[in-house]
């Protein structure tokens, strides 16, 4: 096996946790006000979280250039891992490295005895969808609209949705490749690339909702935003989750199918 150009720490050094505030300003392209600092960082080590940290192989001194940042979550008597930050320099995207920090957080949390990860992402990158949904295996369970306040006024800021993703740590998936679409079509583009809604049937078959797989901008980017937001939170209002991405050349869809346990709940 070809080892990997980068080895993963945890990092406890409150010095060397300085390093990851300029790493989430260049993963996220955050403003100084949006960091995580180092001081939350540090106690987070101490008290249940994971602060893992990339570094080059061949230079293990040099600044980290890759972060994955989780804390414990508790809500309706259940306990469970929030993972809050996964970010690496752009020069490192593609190396494999996103996937190792999610596997190393994956092995500190089973080792507390916790057997779930969640963390949220946004829909309007194809590439963040593929890491989670094809690559760990995980799913998402949730759609978020408006999930945090990025920019200065509510009014002109672009809408920060979310997916919220849930990863059963117990099932350790091995990366697949992406399938083919296959399924009834919620949404799709049409040939100038806008969003264009399709014929909506919950009726228990599989769903496609196509993601664009680059980067959009002005009128056209908020389109597919809100247009995601009603077709993937229509369809889980349903009993829908999102479990793979489907890819067809350089088109890309979301893959949802029906989560038996809603099935249940519905007496089906």
């Amino acid at each position: 096996m070809t080892r990997p150009p980068f080895i993963i720490r945890d990092v406890t050094d409150p010095w060397r946790m300085k390093e990851l505030e300029p790493l989430q300003n260049m993963g996220f392209g955050y403003g100084d006000l949006d960091v995580l600092p180092a001081t939350m960082l540090r106690i987070s080590a101490v008290t249940g979280g994971t602060v893992l940290a990339a570094y080059p192989a061949d230079d293990e001194n040099a600044p980290a250039v890759g972060l994955a940042y989780g804390f414990p979550a508790y809500a309706n008597g259940q306990l469970w891992h929030h993972s809050h930050l996964l970010a690496t320099r752009p020069e490192w995207r593609g190396s494999g490295m996103a996937v190792a920090l999610k596997h190393a957080q994956r092995e500190r949390v089973l080792a507390q005895g916790l057997s779930r990860m969640t963390w949220t992402f946004d829909p309007l990158v194809a590439r963040n969808a593929r890491l989670n949904l094809g690559k760990l295996g995980a799913r998402a369970i949730s759609y978020h609209p408006d999930w945090y306040a990025l920019g200065q006024n509510k009014e002109t800021a672009f809408p920060a949705d979310r997916l919220l993703i849930e990863w059963d740590l117990t099932r350790r998936s091995a990366e697949k490749p992406a399938p083919a679409p296959s399924g009834t079509y919620l949404l799709k583009a049409d040939a100038r690339g806008a969003p264009v809604k399709q014929a909506q049937d919950f009726n228990g078959e599989p769903l496609l909702a196509e993601v664009p797989t680059t980067e959009q901008h002005g009128p056209q980017k908020l389109a597919w935003r809100m247009a995601l937001r009603d077709a993937l939170s229509g369809a889980m209002a349903e009993g829908y989750v999102v479990t793979d991405l489907a890819r067809d050349g350089e088109r890309a869809y979301y893959l949802l199918t029906r989560d038996r346990g809603a099935d249940r709940d519905r007496g089906g």
